[in-house]
């Protein structure tokens, strides 16, 4: 409880215990009480938030190894955990923010964070939809499937579309774009309840649980006899050896993720790479954060859908701090329905 006299909040954290190797586990997180300052310190550009809304997402789980060459740094045990989150400012040193802003951006796992990289820190405009929107659809996961769908692979009316992972954070929002652009979509997902949504909510044509397909490639031949004009890669792995055999010529594959090799020790490697070269087909990874700048156009286009429920979104919310490592851990085992998000604080 913050006390007027010092300023100050109690403050409970997420302190990652140590580097982890393999799947994670809740035994490699735990909770702990602290306080913090509510007074972000002048000339600092820093702002301090309440936050509201924690995003889970693929990504994290390297945070948690020592890895080197990686594009961000890995979390250091003992300090609490970060990722994209919404939250409200309390105070501000920062010209662009001011105290009451919602916001969205890059916090701490934490009751309250002090943020002094606010580069990648978003104000909020529009409130008019759900706040949690902006760890899902409306924030990182939601770019990641508008920039990988639209900026890189190009999408023409009557193409066909496969997308792995698709009940999940992003997975869902390329389904349904690329029909609302006139394409034939299948999906892939781990359980007959994730293959319902895919099918009865989010509107795609054809969807498998890849858990009951012993033959991946004939399962892609038997749901795209004429070939794959798009993949968009959330899972890698055996997935995309099968995808490279059933490809059109000019096909275009956007790697946003490789979940299945995240937990091995030995990344599988990739075995039918002449498919490129024969079928003159595109392969291209891509790191969301270089493509931010695009975020209003990407506002443009996506919140009028939205508002007239022409695309939905499905979340998995967990309620409270104590639930986030539980909620971090189940998206490796694809325990979570939908942008698994976990509620902090609310309004």
């Amino acid at each position: 409880m913050a006390t007027g006299a010092i300023d100050e909040a109690s403050n409970m954290k997420v302190i990652l215990k140590h580097h982890v190797s393999g799947s994670p586990q809740e035994t490699d997180m735990h909770l702990t009480a602290g306080t913090i300052k509510l007074k972000a310190s002048g000339g600092s550009n820093a702002v301090v938030v309440k936050n509201l809304f924690l995003s889970c997402d693929p990504y994290m789980i390297f945070k948690m190894m020592k890895l080197e060459r990686h594009y961000s740094d890995s979390y250091t045990p003992g300090s609490p955990i970060t990722g994209y989150g919404v939250a409200k400012v309390l105070d501000s040193a920062h010209p662009d923010f001011q105290k009451d802003d919602l916001v969205w951006g890059l916090t701490g796992w934490e009751e309250y964070s002090l943020i002094t990289e606010t580069n990648h820190l978003f104000k909020i405009q529009h409130t008019d939809v759900p706040l949690s929107f902006y760890a899902g659809i409306l924030g990182m996961p939601g770019m990641t499937a508008y920039i990988g769908f639209y900026e890189l692979c190009s999408p023409q009316k009557g193409e066909y579309v496969f997308v792995s992972a698709a009940c999940g954070a992003v997975g869902q929002l390329v389904g349904q774009f690329a029909k609302l652009q006139g394409c034939y979509v299948v999906g892939s997902a781990g359980s007959n309840e994730k293959v319902d949504l895919l099918k009865n909510k989010f509107g795609f044509d054809e969807a498998f649980n890849y858990k009951e397909e012993p033959d991946f490639t004939a399962t892609l031949k038997r749901f795209f006899p004429e070939g794959i004009d798009i993949y968009f890669d959330n899972v890698g792995g055996k997935m995309l050896d099968a995808v490279l055999l059933n490809l059109r010529v000019r096909a275009r594959i956007a790697v946003c993720g490789m979940i299945s090799q995240y937990n091995l020790e030995q990344p599988e490697g990739v075995h039918n790479l002449t498919s490129i070269v024969m079928k003159q087909a595109r392969m291209q990874g891509y790191l969301v954060f270089e493509y931010y700048h695009l975020y209003p156009k990407y506002l443009e286009m996506i919140l009028p859908k939205i508002r007239e429920e022409k695309v939905v979104y499905v979340e998995d919310i967990a309620d409270g701090l104590e639930n986030a490592p539980a909620a971090l851990v189940g998206l490796f085992s694809g325990r979570n329905i939908g942008k698994q998000v976990v509620a902090v604080n609310c309004l």
